[in-house]
């Protein structure tokens, strides 16, 4: 059966909340990967306060310590990054597998909010992770 294609309008919103979700999983993305490349370097980036400084050497007491924190990163960096390359692709998609996609986005840059909580040396981090979940939420939106 044949469907009109969506008003112009439509259109054009649809693809700009495409480029904003996919602009914010980038940022949250780099956000988590400089937090994880300065842990492994033994630094804690700056914060806008001074320059960045050691990291204590202490051993992890539980999975709430730097490793749960690393994990946490590197599975928003891993996520988010898939989820910015599929919504740039320009190739019609399925879009139960896109919906899918963002919607494990939005949920595991919350988590990654929620883990970066607990340190104020994680804050701005969290704050992307917030954004990407906000737009992931708006684009989400935008296919109902």
């Amino acid at each position: 059966m044949y469907e009109p294609p969506p008003p112009y309008d439509d259109r054009v919103r649809f693809l700009e909340d495409r480029f904003a979700c996919a602009q914010s999983c980038t940022e949250c993305a780099r956000a988590c990967a400089v937090l994880v490349s300065s842990a492994e370097l033994g630094t804690v980036p700056p914060t806008g306060h001074g320059p960045a400084r050691p990291v204590p050497a202490e051993p992890p007491a539980s999975a709430e310590s730097p490793h749960g924190l690393r994990r946490a990163l590197l599975l928003c960096v891993e996520v988010c990054d898939a989820t910015c390359r599929l919504l740039s692709e320009e190739t019609l998609q399925d879009e139960y597998a896109l919906r899918l996609q963002v919607e494990w986005c939005r949920a595991v840059a919350l988590e990654c909010a929620h883990v970066c909580d607990r340190s104020p040396d994680t804050a701005d981090c969290a704050e992307q992770c917030r954004a990407c979940a906000r737009a992931c939420t708006a684009f989400l939106a935008m296919l109902d």
